[in-house]
């Protein structure tokens, strides 16, 4: 422990592909789970703030999230396989080749970022209807969507700086950074919501404008940090012409991750569509209830992050058995924890949904879905864990066949026709049923042993 705090401290290097694989994982998840923790801080901030004004706007902001996912869905896909190729170079000791991958996944991701905002920013209400937005929810989404999809080059412009450092090696700067962006956005929130002196209140649209603010300074500062080299990565302007035979390998190892990512998005919106079809109070419950699993689920999240540039590093430096004793622990450990955190969260479903809104019909419809799913948070884990080994070792399709399979194959389909049923019991069973199957299926897969040599 006493070497882990000297590290994050910075006080010396660490050296993943030597380090003890304990140490070495707990170095890269602690400041992961920090930074999704930060990341939660601002959807938080926006729930706890937009709840003041109406359930309405909870709603709204509920069906916008999984639009800007979309959005930046196959930008996401090439910063994964820029991540991925960082940590592999990063193994065999390649500088100059970790260089160049970062300037080119920088530069491919963020038009591509760019692209997918234009064209949500032309088609936002015709999205929002198809996911079943309505009455005065509708209105109120569009305004926030146009700020998001106009700013999503500052709000992806910092995901590719987390992704890079990440397959580096180094977590901890991006937290850091990530922190001065959250205490921004914290502080701006109310302001532009409410408005404060010379500002006008601008309600829902007010918390759009504070997030794309507050990413635009994260991004700003990632920028000085890659291209000036003062953490070891850096980005160089020579090798920012885009290189399209590179992007053609790229795109082979990021295009399975987009689609895993893209058909994830529309999974969870066509789950928002079935969602939609009840009251506002079961879809602002929904939402709260979405967002407090988001945050028990932050530790698997930052073990599958740690793990793929643990998995990506060691394998490129040909010492697989690292990569799989890694994968081991981190899916055991993630598997308990989440068990007994979904114990509390059984049992303190309505307090915690009271923290954001106290309406009884929220506070019902956000506890059920809690309590149906926390039964099943210890299989995410398994999941999320053993998927990001798979991609760390190149196999993104490996990644992005199982989560297809468990929430295109199973839980879309079994929330849509168990909810004609059981109402919107059938929904959270749709949950339960996909996250069973994924945990087992990642198992099974990795079981196999197949993963191991990495062919990016």
């Amino acid at each position: 422990m006493k070497k882990l705090i000297e590290m994050m401290k910075g006080n010396r290097e660490i050296d993943i592909t030597r380090d003890d694989v304990k140490t070495s994982l707990l170095y890269l998840t602690i400041p992961i789970v920090l930074i999704n923790l930060l990341r939660m801080a601002y959807n938080m901030a926006d729930t706890f703030w937009l709840s003041k004004l109406s359930k309405e706007a909870i709603a709204a902001v509920t069906f916008s999230f999984p639009v800007v996912y979309l959005m930046i869905s196959m930008g996401i896909g090439v910063s994964i396989a820029g991540s991925i190729l960082v940590a592999k170079y990063r193994g065999r000791m390649e500088s100059e080749m970790v260089e160049y991958t970062a300037s080119q996944t920088l530069v491919f991701s963020l038009i591509v970022a760019s692209v997918m905002g234009i064209i949500t920013f032309f088609n936002i209400e015709r999205i929002l209807v198809i996911l079943g937005a309505s009455g005065e929810a509708l209105p109120l989404a569009v305004s926030y969507l146009r700020v998001i999809s106009l700013g999503v080059f500052s709000l992806f412009g910092f995901s590719v700086f987390i992704s890079l450092m990440r397959g580096y090696g180094d977590t901890v700067t991006p937290m850091l950074v990530m922190l001065v962006s959250v205490v921004f956005n914290v502080l701006l929130d109310p302001v532009f919501i409410f408005g404060l002196g010379p500002v006008p209140a601008m309600g829902i649209k007010g918390a759009a404008v504070a997030t794309v603010l507050c990413r635009g300074i994260a991004m700003l500062i990632g920028l000085y940090i890659m291209f000036s080299g003062v953490k070891g990565l850096r980005i160089r302007l020579k090798y920012l012409v885009p290189d399209f035979g590179f992007f053609r390998q790229m795109f082979s190892v990021g295009l399975p991750a987009s689609i895993e990512v893209m058909a994830e998005s529309i999974c969870v919106n066509a789950l928002i569509a079935i969602v939609g079809q009840f009251s506002n109070s079961v879809v602002a419950g929904y939402g709260i209830g979405s967002k407090i699993y988001s945050l028990v689920f932050l530790p698997a999240m930052a073990a599958s992050r740690g793990i793929s540039t643990l998995t990506g590093q060691n394998i490129g430096a040909n010492k697989s058995y690292r990569a799989e004793q890694a994968n081991i622990m981190a899916a055991r450990f993630i598997f308990l924890l989440l068990t007994v955190s979904g114990v509390g969260v059984f049992f303190g479903a309505e307090r915690l949904i009271m923290v954001f809104n106290s309406e009884p019909e929220v506070v019902s419809a956000g506890a059920q879905f809690l309590r149906y799913i926390a039964v099943s948070f210890g299989f995410t884990g398994i999941w999320a864990s053993f998927n990001g080994g798979f991609r760390g070792a190149g196999k993104t399709l490996m990644a992005a066949s199982i989560t297809l399979i468990s929430m295109a194959v199973v839980r879309v389909p079994v929330a849509f026709f168990a909810s004609e049923y059981m109402g919107v019991k059938g929904i959270w069973i749709g949950f339960i049923v996909s996250n069973i199957v994924g945990g087992l299926l990642a198992l099974f897969m990795f079981w196999r042993g197949r993963w191991l040599d990495m062919t990016v």
